[in-house]
């Protein structure tokens, strides 16, 4: 693939009112959410007789990555062609701050991002993409982010993570993946996925069959009838979710800070697994994630080399997401002293988030986690999959590397650190003190959960006790995998004040509800 300098491998939106914007992506929800996708009007072009179609622009726009100076912004088309992004800070393009281009064709899918440079910080950009391809100009798609702010003023954000899992895709009569329009209409400042952003390894019925009698009605697509196993396979799966007009509509109006997880790729996965499931012919989970994660890396717009990243967003916050899947050893007791089964970060990715928290010169450090500190997330009857190995003693396993981390940061005088997580499909809120742990050369802090944004809900799980955590709070659906609705999706949200520091979060569940709230002081 061709592109220019600015332009990311791998895989750009058309400026407008906030009002209009909106109005654009319900027109875009009409005709092509929740039912067959069909072409773009066919447009006559050269010889008498001949007709071609514009471009395809169905799956929007998403931005992610966003800095004070910087942002990365994805689309996708169906074909061959030039994607050109322009930039503008006010609705009508009249003075655009820059123009971008990357030639997109099939080793993406017809995917494209490109990185934007030399934005202004704090302000509300707009952003338009369109395709050039076979002699024809797509239509405008629009998008909108905010650049972090060079100044103490307030900061806001979500998270929440799990997306068409448990056999609950999107279901025409319900509306959708409601979850991430729940999102959108708290406006956050950006996004975090923390993981799952698709179910590979779940394929989905077109009936299912509810307690009450009502009938669950899944959209289905060729490539969410199996597991996935090869690259187009991975790759439709988040097409899948590109179907629903609430994903599309939440990515074009707010930054997506991306992680990945397990499902992926396949359920409680790691480097050098052999599976034994028979639903996989190809049974390698190496090759399997080499697969998986280039089509996460082309429908995505995360903007480095590594899932591992530091986003900082201001004075008052940077958001250190890690990486528990790509270094982690194999699912064991976890109960090792040493060698491979003690690893999860691994001693690279170790030093680096360590280094990332103490230069941190932001107000709050937030730590974005794939998955959970203290809760036990078994993987069959004797190995866990997790972090926590359901001993409450002295560190052992994986938990060594984390007793480092908290060490690390303690030694330093890191203050003001939070965890954000999803992962186990309930919301929580926990608090970790040294009074409370077998292992106490850490600082007290606090770990918010919650999930899933659409898929069923499951929970409380066990909680270890080797880092001294106390529930405070916790919430789950009334059954085990409860098919999405208002009351059984969870996501969290968070405002730090510009003038007191005070960080708020808030446990909701998407219908609006506030479930929990807690309101943290800096150090």
């Amino acid at each position: 693939m061709s592109h220019s300098p600015d332009a990311l491998p791998g895989p750009a939106a058309a400026g407008l009112s906030r009002r209009r914007l909106l109005q654009g992506a319900a027109v875009l929800g009409a005709g092509i959410g929740l039912g067959a996708l069909g072409g773009s009007a066919p447009v006559a072009f050269g010889t008498p007789g001949l007709v071609r179609s514009r471009p395809e622009v169905r799956w929007g726009v998403q931005s992610g990555d966003v800095t004070g100076c910087s942002a990365v912004v994805w689309s996708k088309t169906d074909r061959p062609a030039r994607m050109l992004v322009e930039v503008a800070a006010t609705a009508d393009f009249r003075r655009p701050r820059g123009r971008w281009r990357v030639d997109v064709g099939p080793d993406t899918d017809h995917t494209g991002k490109v990185r934007l440079a030399g934005l202004p910080s704090g302000t509300e950009l707009f952003y338009r993409v369109h395709f050039d391809g076979d002699g024809q100009r797509s239509e405008p798609v629009v998008g909108r982010l905010r650049t972090a702010p060079c100044d103490r003023r307030d900061v806001t954000l979500a998270w929440s993570g799990d997306v068409a899992g448990q056999g609950w895709g999107i279901n025409p009569d319900s509306g959708g993946m409601t979850g991430f329009e729940a999102v959108r209409r708290l406006q956050p400042d950006f996004f975090v996925h923390s993981g799952d952003n698709v179910y590979a390894d779940g394929p989905l019925q077109e009936r299912v069959a509810l307690p009450d009698g009502r009938v669950w009605r899944n959209l289905v697509t060729p490539e969410k009838s199996k597991v996935a196993e090869t690259l187009d396979e991975y790759r439709g799966q988040y097409r899948y979710n590109l179907l629903d007009a609430n994903v599309r509509g939440l990515a074009a109006e707010v930054p997506l800070l991306v992680q990945w997880d397990d499902h992926e790729v396949t359920d409680n996965w790691y480097p050098g697994e052999v599976l034994t499931d028979e639903r996989y012919t190809v049974t390698d989970v190496d090759t399997l994630a080499a697969r998986a994660r280039r089509a996460f890396r082309e429908y995505t717009p995360i903007g480095g080399a590594r899932v591992q990243r530091v986003l900082p967003y201001g004075p008052l916050v940077d958001v250190v997401a890690l990486d528990l899947r790509t270094h982690r050893g194999p699912n064991t007791d976890n109960l090792a002293a040493e060698g491979p089964g003690t690893r999860i970060l691994g001693e690279d990715q170790l030093a680096r988030v360590g280094r990332q928290l103490r230069t941190s010169r932001a107000l709050w450090k937030v730590v974005a986690s794939d998955m959970p500190i203290g809760l036990v997330v078994p993987d069959g009857e004797v190995a866990q999959e997790g972090i926590a190995n359901r001993d409450p003693g002295r560190p052992a396993g994986r938990e060594l590397e984390l007793a480092r981390l908290l060490s690390d940061l303690k030694r330093h005088g890191v203050r003001n650190v939070v965890w954000l997580t999803a992962d186990v499909h309930y919301t929580a809120a926990h608090h970790y003190s040294p009074d409370r742990a077998a292992f106490d050369d850490f600082d007290p802090f606090w770990e918010f959960v919650s999930g899933p944004l659409h898929a069923g809900t499951f929970g409380p799980t066990e909680l270890d006790g080797t880092f001294g955590p106390r529930v405070v709070f916790s919430r789950t659906g009334a059954r085990a995998g409860e098919e999405p609705n208002d009351s059984s999706q969870f996501l969290g949200h968070v405002r730090i004040d510009g003038d007191s520091g005070v960080m708020t979060v808030q446990l909701r569940d998407v219908g609006g509800r506030v479930l929990h709230r807690t309101d943290l002081t800096p150090s």
